[in-house]
This record gives C-alpha cells, structure tokens and sequence, in this order.
C-alpha cells in the first residue's frame, strides 16, 4: 500500500432556497463549554432616529471548539490569501 495521497474529489451540493445564500452584515459568537455558536444577522436599517436598531437573524451554526478552530484557520488563510493577490503596488 503506497503512503501517498490520493487525489479525492468532494461533491458540494446545497438545497435550492440555500444556492443563493443571505446577506449578513452583523454578527454574533456565542461560546459555552461544548460548541461555539456564530449568528449571522441582518442590521435593518432604522428609519427614524427614535427607533431601536433592529437586528434579523438570517442564518446560526453551531461547531464544536475543534471545528471553530479550524474554521478560523481556513478564513484567516482565505484573507490573507485575498488580500496578497489584491494588493496595490
């Protein structure tokens, strides 16, 4: 048996109502001693200056620790990688 890895292809497929995905531009983390839970929302945007702010959950995910850990690895990696191929000389 050889010790080398195999190449293997991975096969993402999302529901119909996800393939668009939702817009967040709030956010919220939530930590106990099992899981890590992360909400995204949607701050709706106040009309008047009397009114609260009003923030709409549009998505949560629930991770363990070690998952959260990996996550914040894989999105740091992608920024970075984003912003070195997007950098203004």
């Amino acid at each position: 048996m050889s010790d080398e890895k195999k190449d293997q292809t991975v096969q993402v497929k999302f529901d119909s109502e996800m393939e668009t995905g939702v817009y967040s531009n709030a956010s919220s983390v939530h930590i106990n001693g099992n899981e890590l839970v992360l909400d995204f929302a949607y701050a709706i945007p106040r009309i008047a200056k009397d009114q609260s702010q009003v923030l709409k959950v549009v998505s949560r995910v629930n991770m363990s620790h070690s998952s959260a850990k990996s996550f914040l690895n894989i999105l740091s990696n992608a920024i970075l990688d984003f912003e070195n191929k997007n950098k203004k000389n």
